[in-house]
């Protein structure tokens, strides 16, 4: 499948992925927002969102889109991802990118993704929730929880 602004689209996924690697800071020209930036969620925090083609091409056919958080060295997370609409992938990225942890399907054989980390560096951290394969997206349910030992 063909994106409508062909190669601006290309070059601005070029530019996005260059940026990440590099560690670069983009400044959105006045009135623009930036290209790659994650949405805030807080611990304990259940949101019900939408997942769509305007999202982060996944280069599979489907999408993602990016949660940031803030965990701290010693928590233990559970991440639960749901969605009738989509078969659902979860991963936590640590902030040098690479994958923490992963889930496609739940324990309960539904195409559901629980995703359960012990948190070893506190940091900023990235829950991307995707679409498997050409699955596209849709409406989903994610929620974090957060756990602390007792001190």
């Amino acid at each position: 499948m063909r994106h409508p602004s062909g190669k601006y689209w290309f070059g601005t996924l070029l530019l996005t992925i260059i940026t990440l690697i590099l560690g670069l800071k983009v400044l959105p020209a006045k009135g623009q927002q930036s290209l790659y930036n994650p949405i805030p969620l807080t611990s304990n925090n259940q949101i019900m969102d939408t997942l769509s083609e305007k999202d982060i091409p996944t280069g599979e056919g489907g999408f993602a889109r990016d949660y940031l958080v803030e965990l701290e060295e010693g928590d233990q997370v559970a991440i639960d991802l749901i969605s009738e609409e989509f078969d659902s992938v979860l991963l936590l990225l640590a902030a040098d990118g690479s994958t923490m942890a992963e889930n496609d399907d739940g324990p309960d054989g539904s195409t559901n993704s629980l995703l359960f980390a012990r948190i070893t560096e506190t940091g900023k951290y990235i829950i991307r929730v995707r679409a498997f394969g050409e699955t596209g997206g849709g409406k989903f349910s994610l929620k974090l929880n957060r756990l602390r030992p007792v001190r």
